[in-house]
């Protein structure tokens, strides 16, 4: 073979490669930044891309995905931000709670955002309305907060002469937002007040703080908790639910997940329904709408799940009047 034809030849297969890369980034790209871990977030991520494909977009076939996972660590959330940034993705989806949104939003002012949140978007500085979200941020909230007063009702009616009620809560979730963590509280007391009850306010933000609470609960005679929507919670549904059950506290919850671990009670919306919504969206940006001209969506469907085998093992007898607007009794 001459020189000049081997050179050709070998000039030919080192831009075969580069060609491959190029057609490559040609396909659009989702950042997809979770604050918990993949095996606990897989079925989210199902719905997330179910909501996808109805756009008609499939995640290895007309676009790609660039995963960063904070592994329950707030602190890890800007680096892992600002590094999918750097990647230039065409939509960033921002799963998992008002932490993850507020990050990716510190990070870029231009990358589109979808979020998920439980709290006010408004409120927590994410978009400037919910019909008109403005700049390059909108998403989907489940208001999750809004249903603690109807989550506390719920908790009288199965137990009517329960005084002490508590509410667990994780600060470090609102540090960045902490004016709307004491609103949230101070509704919440108010509306305990309201019903002649008193409040219990605890805190836990790790493993060790969640068991820690669940004793101070048993010390001040706590009758009954609710636990608060919130992404470090969820990945510890477990051991929640272990400890209700093993110091015998009646316990409502947000979604039916947490019932089906074990939990007494749970009313909110499906997590799968909002993750789905988040992948619509994310689809229709990927299709050209910009998420200033996309309002915040709310989900109107709620459900109230029951754990009857957890009932009989608190001794807990459900007044029929509970079971009959169950959507769901678990036997």
């Amino acid at each position: 073979m001459r020189r000049r034809e081997f050179i050709t030849l070998l000039g030919g297969a080192v831009a075969w490669p580069l060609a491959g890369h190029a057609q490559q980034r040609a396909m659009q790209v989702i950042g997809y930044v979770e604050f918990g871990r993949p095996e606990q977030r897989a079925n989210l991520l199902v719905a997330f891309r179910k909501g996808l494909s109805e756009i008609g977009y499939v995640e290895g076939r007309n676009v790609a995905f660039e995963y960063r996972w904070a592994n329950d660590q707030y602190d890890r959330l800007p680096d892992l931000a600002a590094d999918l940034v750097l990647r230039r993705p065409t939509v960033i989806a921002a799963a998992g709670g008002l932490s993850v949104a507020m990050a990716t939003k510190a990070a870029t002012a231009t990358i589109p955002i979808v979020f998920r949140t439980g709290t006010d978007p408004v409120q927590a500085g994410l978009v400037a309305s919910f019909n008109r979200p403005g700049g390059n941020v909108t998403g989907i909230t489940s208001m999750d907060w809004e249903l603690m007063p109807k989550q506390l009702g719920l908790l009288h009616e199965l137990l009517p002469a329960a005084t002490r009620f508590a509410v667990l809560i994780d600060p470090t979730g609102f540090r960045i937002s902490e004016s709307l963590g004491k609103l949230i509280v101070t509704e919440l007391q108010g509306a305990a007040s309201s019903i002649g009850r008193h409040l219990e306010v605890l805190h836990a933000s790790s493993s060790a703080e969640i068991d820690m609470a669940f004793a101070a609960m048993v010390e001040k005679r706590v009758d009954a908790v609710l636990v608060s929507s919130n992404v470090l919670f969820q990945s510890r549904r477990t051991q929640i639910v272990t400890n209700a059950v093993f110091h015998r506290l009646p316990v409502i919850y947000f979604t039916r997940d947490w019932v089906e671990t074990g939990g007494l009670m749970s009313y909110g919306t499906r997590n799968t329904d909002i993750y789905r919504l988040a992948g619509i969206y994310t689809g229709r940006i990927l299709k050209g709408d910009k998420p200033a001209d996309l309002p915040v969506m709310r989900p109107t469907r709620f459900e109230f799940v029951i754990n009857l085998q957890t009932a009989k093992l608190l001794s807990i007898e459900v007044p029929p009047t509970l079971l009959a607007i169950a959507d769901e009794v678990i036997e």
